[in-house]
């Protein structure tokens, strides 16, 4: 009787839950294609102009023309109140310009984070000492669970690792960076204790299987775990070109933090009703204000800090956002509108990121309104709507454009970096562009009491800075290095151009 009560238990458990799920909205398995059409639907658009082609022999190649770029030459005026009136006071930017913007790029450009997003709760998951080049370091992984317990279907955990020099006399700046969130050295065991570990390993396969007792006797010095030379070690002489980022960042003082997007949000549509978007809408599609995932990202680097904050080695009034390309427009969309990172290194971020709407040259609204529109408001896709009920749309229609997205950051310290066309940091993210955006968001950072680029704010008629010129600027700084499709080559400069910033120096 004992052992059939102890056999009805889990079968009650897996019941009992069975129904507690059966009490929801299964999610929704749309794919891309179908999502795509759901949020066409909702906003009654019939046809889309399609996006430029990267390639050049195609009939609808992107242009890369100067003469033809500037169509709508003219940018909304950052510093205009919609009833027309002039920004002249830090306090009228604060009080009313910016949550002007604010809600611009919220229902029409990035979406609108819910207020019934859950909260998150950080674990610790490994702490280890371990080094970065020859310099020891602490390292953590760390896992935010997000509540889900208004909807138990879906599951959501932010991965996150923190690197903090071991020997630092008291808390230090950190930044941020999108990618993997791997540990940089795993500390192995000692030669002994590994040896301590094979023995119990062969004992136990021997055990398992019998046969292979003679096996290992054939072959008596064979170990099923072999021994590893640590990361750090003197295996071979450096490549050529700067230390890794991440290395450069601890020789100066810093910690760095690598956090990953696709941990709680994936890069794809047909993630929209997963990851934290589909958590909070219980498995349903989006509506056309509802975020996107360079939002969802923002959000989730956000939360990340949440964590810094409680951290005693982290300077938490000095905390960074970094990233590249897609990442890198994640990164410029989290340091406008997350007001407690300090600082921005923004690298390669094109079309949704510090590249004006309104160019013409490369990646356009249109690239984003049918591939990647995941990345958006759904309310995005209407800028380019060749046939809708509302009419057709542009880029001119927008609102707002780049270079307010990036005044948005203001007065806090941002670094926008490209690299070299020919190396591959490819003419489709548009650097003129992106540096006339910076150009015209000068005004504001200038407002704020900071430095801008240091240049006039005439976006049409200033030139950009030669590849490895600088970086220009104050709070407000460009660079353009002679690598390709990474900031990496901008590194040091950043870190210099910080440290002098926020008053750092190496301890």
């Amino acid at each position: 009787m004992r052992k059939l009560f102890v056999m009805v238990l889990p079968l009650l458990a897996v019941h009992a839950m069975a129904q507690q799920t059966s009490n929801y909205p299964a999610p929704v398995n749309f794919t891309a294609a179908q999502d795509h059409q759901n949020m066409m639907d909702q906003l009654g658009i019939k046809a889309l102009r399609p996006g430029p082609s990267g390639d050049n022999a195609a009939p609808n190649h992107a242009n890369y023309e100067e003469a033809l770029a500037n169509p709508y030459p003219n940018l909304p005026e950052v510093l205009t109140l919609k009833n027309g009136k002039k920004v002249s006071t830090a306090e009228m930017w604060w009080k009313q310009r910016r949550p002007e913007l604010v809600e611009d790029m919220e229902r029409e450009v990035y979406g609108r984070i819910p207020k019934n997003v859950p909260k998150v709760s950080w674990t610790v998951k490994v702490t280890d000492k371990e080094y970065v080049g020859f310099t020891p370091v602490i390292a953590k992984q760390l896992v935010g669970h997000v509540d889900n317990s208004a909807y138990p279907l879906i599951d959501v955990n932010i991965s996150m690792t923190l690197v903090l020099p071991a020997n630092a006399k008291g808390p230090v700046p950190v930044l941020m960076m999108f990618g993997r969130s791997t540990l940089p050295a795993p500390a192995q065991p000692s030669p002994e204790a590994l040896e301590k570990i094979n023995t119990a390993m062969k004992s136990l396969l021997v055990k398992e299987d019998p046969t292979l007792k003679a096996v290992f006797e054939q072959y008596p010095a064979y170990q099923p775990i072999a021994s590893q030379v640590p990361a750090f070690g003197f295996g071979g002489p450096r490549p050529a070109g700067d230390p890794p980022s991440t290395q450069q960042l601890i020789a100066d003082g810093w910690g760095y933090a690598l956090i990953d997007p696709g941990s709680f949000q994936a890069d794809n549509a047909e993630g929209l009703t997963r990851g934290i978007i589909g958590l909070v809408n219980r498995g349903q599609p989006r509506k056309p204000e509802d975020w996107g995932a360079l939002r969802a990202w923002a959000w989730g680097a956000a939360r990340g800090l949440d964590y810094l904050e409680t951290e005693p080695g982290v300077d938490a009034k000095h905390v960074g956002i970094e990233g590249v390309s897609r990442f890198g427009k994640a990164a410029l969309v989290t340091l406008a509108f997350e007001s407690r990172f300090n600082m921005g290194l923004i690298g390669s971020s094109g079309e949704g990121g510090a590249k004006l709407h309104r160019r013409n040259f490369g990646e356009a609204v249109e690239s984003l309104t049918g591939g990647e529109y995941y990345w958006m408001a759904g309310n995005f896709m209407k800028y380019g709507a060749s046939e809708a009920t509302f009419g057709p749309k542009t880029a001119k229609d927008l609102p707002v454009d780049a270079h307010e997205l990036i005044a948005l950051c203001a007065p806090r310290l941002t670094f926008i970096s490209y690299g070299d066309p020919a190396q591959g940091d490819a003419k489709w993210l548009d650097q003129q562009g992106s540096y006339m955006a910076a150009v015209a968001a000068g005004p504001v950072f200038k407002l704020l009491g900071v430095e801008d680029l240091g240049v006039s704010n005439n976006y049409n008629t200033e030139k950009m800075p030669a590849i490895n010129v600088g970086p220009i600027g104050g709070e407000l700084a460009w660079r353009q290095h002679d690598g390709g499709h990474t900031d990496a080559p901008n590194m040091k400069y950043f870190i210099q151009w910080a440290d002098g910033l926020i008053n750092h120096h190496a301890k």
